[in-house]
């Protein structure tokens, strides 16, 4: 039975935007209900069982920083650990895990039962209640009335969701689950301006049914990290391996020959599908020189023979998926659990939301995920997450929270979103930041929790560890600072390296900062000096960086300092941008659509000039 008293936030959708959007409101002490079709279903892996990657990983980490919990329930359920990028730059370093999915979800229930302020209800969400233009509620499919001060939209895939297999479709937010109906149509009505989009997934296999002599072996790392930097997590002890496999010249023949059944090529699918997560059909099509392509066999969980085949989406029909699958190497005799598909959903162009992720059209209405037009758990989990704190302090009379391109991925992620649009499914990747140096993974903490803790969501467990981690890593740098190294001691290890020797003693920090040399080559030079900070890993591997790095650190600050001038020259929501004829009319068309929140902002709108931003300095007086 429903509480009659109003809530303060009801949060639509289960998926991992609701999931961190309900939590945050919650835990922030704003009554909170989750509403979704199936309680069984909350932060339910759609599609692949793992967490993180490119650019993703940063964003997990930046979400744990804050206090949310996508990080916590990974490291609790991971059953592999892999840093992508590790040869490249630290900018390029990547958190990815594999995780169990049924024990994910399961994990991100508990966690969300624990919270005292948050309610659940089973049910679909119809309607939204407005009133005056502001969102008061919702009404259910049972013809519930829920009142609330302020809505939360995560409906991920759901939308009017049609899913397709070759010739045939069926309505459904994913294999098993009905779609959801109602919402676009009222928003529509309400004057937004909605989109069709298509995501797709492989084939789910009978792992016993496999030959993983026949693939490679892709074990986690040696020494695996964890995403939460809580010490409530632990790293992993043993791990599952994954396993590559190749697609050939006769799978790409067998996959062609489907081409008049798909609804990809034949016209069926109207949406637009991701580019950079393509179907394996799209892929052959696209990369017809490629007489190969790689997939990856990835178990979904700890005990299940259930086996997920990455790099193999498909809404071919059936028969010529187990045809093409079963042509690959070691898929011989491959039993399908069941096939793969494609689905459309509807989207609604984020254009429409202001940073906050609050829609322009209805106050204290707010859309998080997939309805933003993006892909991926992790960029959804960041948007709940953050729809959650501005919603809670959007009702509370707070101000609002919007974290800069300088500052996370997720101010990236957000501004690219609500500034530029998107009519693909978005992804996020690390050449999107320009400030990628400063954005990277292992510091997310020291980036994020102090605000964090500021709001009211990262705790003061929290707080202390990212100032002890600063601390240490101060104490390391000005250690290796002061300590000398002779020659003969230096030049032990420099012999090794293959790089130039010292003809006299030299600062450990100086050996430090030479590409060939780890930190920890030099530590054993400096044993006497050395204190307790250097038993703290983090900020050990902080210091090496800053140390290695701290030319190009510095400049990007510099970068940053600069254009921060831009970024903190508001422009009212008020501007009577139709009136300025110095303008070009495209600028005045987008400036009025958009309404940027600074110059800074409307720079980075497309099809706005210099000349435009100079108008508009000029009329602000600057």
């Amino acid at each position: 039975m429903l509480d009659s008293k109003p809530y303060d936030i009801i949060v639509v959708g289960g998926g991992h935007a609701g999931c961190e959007a309900a939590a945050a409101a919650a835990k922030l002490g704003s009554r909170t209900l989750l509403v979704t079709m199936n309680l069984q279903t909350i932060g339910q892996m759609s599609c692949n069982p793992a967490m993180g990657g490119v650019a993703k990983g940063q964003i997990v980490r930046e979400i744990d920083a804050m206090g949310g919990l996508s990080g916590i329930v990974t490291d609790k359920t991971a059953i592999q650990f892999r840093m992508l990028n590790r040869s490249k730059g630290p900018a390029m370093w990547s958190p990815r895990a594999q995780c169990d999915r049924w024990r994910f979800a399961e994990e991100w229930r508990l966690q969300l039962e624990a919270i005292p302020t948050l309610d659940f209800l089973q049910d679909m969400a119809v309607d939204i209640l407005v009133e005056n233009d502001k969102a008061v509620g919702i009404v259910t499919s049972m013809g519930s009335k829920v009142r609330g001060s302020a809505v939360i939209l995560t409906n991920g895939t759901f939308l009017n969701g049609l899913i397709h297999i070759g010739e045939r479709q069926m309505g459904g937010g994913r294999a098993g689950e009905k779609a959801a109906t109602g919402i676009t149509e009222r928003l529509i009505a309400l004057g937004f301006e909605a989109g069709r989009m298509k995501t797709g997934t492989p084939p789910r296999i009978d792992g016993r049914s496999l030959d993983y002599g026949q693939f490679e072996i892709q074990h986690g790392d040696e020494n695996p990290e964890k995403f939460s930097y809580h010490p409530s997590t632990k790293a992993l002890i043993t791990q599952r391996p994954c396993h590559i496999a190749y697609t050939n010249e006769r799978v790409h023949d067998l996959l062609q020959e489907g081409f008049s059944r798909s609804p990809l090529f034949n016209g069926t699918i109207q949406g637009t599908g991701p580019r950079y997560c393509p179907s394996i059909e799209d892929k052959i099509s696209r990369f017809a020189d490629k007489d190969r392509h790689q997939l990856f066999v990835e178990p979904e969980g700890w005990n299940t023979i259930e086996v997920y085949v990455n790099g193999f989406s498909t809404s071919l029909p059936e028969e010529v998926q187990v045809k093409a699958l079963r042509s690959v190497k070691g898929f011989e005799k491959a039993k399908f659990f069941r096939p793969g598909y494609a689905i459309e959903y509807d989207y609604f162009p984020p254009t429409q939301l202001s940073l906050t992720l609050e829609t322009k059209r209805v106050e204290n209405l707010f859309f998080a995920g997939q309805i933003n037009g993006t892909t991926g758990y992790e960029e959804a989990a960041a948007q709940g997450l953050m729809a959650g704190i501005n919603a809670h302090r959007k009702i509370h009379k707070e101000s609002t929270v919007i974290l800069g391109r300088s500052e996370a991925y997720i101010g990236v992620l957000i501004d690219d979103l609500i500034t530029k649009g998107t009519d693909e499914p978005y992804r996020m990747f690390t050449s999107r930041a320009e400030f990628r140096l400063l954005l990277r993974q292992d510091n997310a903490d020291v980036r994020l929790t102090e605000a964090a803790h500021s709001w009211g969501l990262a705790g003061d467990d929290r707080l202390a560890r990212v100032r002890e981690k600063r601390k240490n890593t101060e104490e390391i740098e000005a250690t290796l600072a002061a300590s000398s190294v002779s020659s003969e001691a230096a030049n032990q290890v420099l012999s090794t390296k293959g790089t130039s020797l010292v003809v006299q003693k030299v600062r450990a920090i100086a050996l430090v900062s030479r590409p060939q040399l780890r930190l920890s080559d030099v530590i054993p030079l400096i044993k006497e000096e050395t204190t307790e900070a250097f038993l703290d890993t983090e900020a050990v591997e902080q210091a090496e960086i800053n140390i290695k790095y701290a030319g190009y650190i510095t400049k990007e600050k510099e970068h940053v300092d600069k254009l921060s001038r831009l970024e903190n020259t508001p422009l009212p929501a008020s501007f009577d941008y139709a009136s300025m004829k110095a303008l070009s009319i495209e600028a005045r068309q987008k400036l009025i659509k958009i309404k940027p929140a600074s110059i800074g902002q409307a720079t980075r709108i497309s099809g706005i000039s210099p000349a435009d931003i100079s108008v508009l300095l000029v009329h602000l007086g600057r």
